[in-house]
């Protein structure tokens, strides 16, 4: 029987296929670039056939090194948790999830003590990084997502179908000069998260009025700043109708009455193999029934 390539070899090869570059994965690994690149060869001469086309711009994947990545990453994946499970059999009730801070926040958080109390063995381990996908078996088991679509080759369940909507500051509505329609946004600040950049394109084209400019436009990677920058007349943030219900923050309206069906979703995504951890499939199972 041939002998299998080191498995360092192997998590090599997948991180240069996830970051793109050798830099960025030798940084993620804590190895030197000559190291890393020493592995991927070493992998290369055991397939016999180059994983990557190599050119001034960079690296790419041939058509070997795809094949071989989407059959490759599941495998360690499912390695991974024979490993955990071996060093500790509490390990499959263990979740490691990423979810973003204001549905974590909001919508999460209050019920989890529901969830705690159906399922005292289970323990989640929270990250609130972006870009959870991309992520998704390196350390991460399952995520919520905020996005229009998700990969196909993910498995994805949508949590809801919200409206957009712009929320300000009271103060904003109030004076000599209130904000009373869309016109008026062109002397204001609009805020965008950086997870929905297409929100404000997309509800000024379903008003009917895709020339409105705004006088600039903030990213931000965090919901509960948003709506804090929006509390103090900073801009005028264009949200989701949960994130200004459930704020509660008597600082905050609603502008205009438009109703506007939001481009992006709520998601709960893993790898399709994730569900067959006991820890991932007990989550996804209560969330959806739980209609969170």
């Amino acid at each position: 029987m041939p002998r299998l390539p080191p498995l360092s070899s192997m998590e090599a090869f997948l991180e240069v296929a996830r970051h793109g570059t050798v830099k960025a994965a030798a940084i993620e690994l804590g190895l030197s670039m000559p190291a890393l690149s020493r592995r991927i060869q070493t992998l290369e001469h055991v397939v016999g056939r180059p994983l990557f086309n190599r050119h001034h711009h960079g690296l790419s994947l041939t058509e070997t090194g795809r094949t071989l990545q989407g059959q490759l990453s599941p495998i360690l994946d499912e390695l991974r948790a024979v490993i955990a499970q071996a060093g500790s059999p509490n390990a499959l009730l263990r979740l490691h999830l990423n979810v973003l801070p204001l549905f974590a926040q909001q919508r999460l958080f209050p019920r989890l003590p529901e969830l705690r109390r159906q399922h005292p063995e289970l323990h989640i381990d929270i990250d609130t990084m972006s870009h959870a996908e991309a992520r998704l078996g390196d350390g991460i088991d399952a995520a919520i997502a905020l996005a229009r679509s998700i990969d196909p080759a993910l498995y994805a369940a949508r949590l809801d179908q919200d409206k957009v909507f712009p929320i300000a500051a009271r103060t904003l509505t109030d004076g000599d000069r209130p904000i009373t329609v869309p016109e008026q946004l062109q002397r204001m600040t609009v805020l965008l998260h950086r997870e929905m950049p297409e929100t404000f394109s997309e509800w000024k084209k379903a008003i009917g009025m895709p020339y409105l400019e705004p006088a600039g436009i903030d990213y931000f990677d965090s919901g509960p700043l948003m709506l804090e920058a929006a509390a103090q007349g900073i801009g005028i943030a264009f949200m989701h109708g949960h994130h200004f219900d459930d704020a509660h923050d008597p600082r905050l309206v609603r502008l205009f009455d438009y109703d506007v069906d939001s481009p992006y979703s709520y998601w709960f995504v893993c790898r399709p193999r994730a569900l067959r951890q006991p820890a991932v499939k007990l989550f996804h199972d209560w969330l959806l029934a739980a209609r969170i």
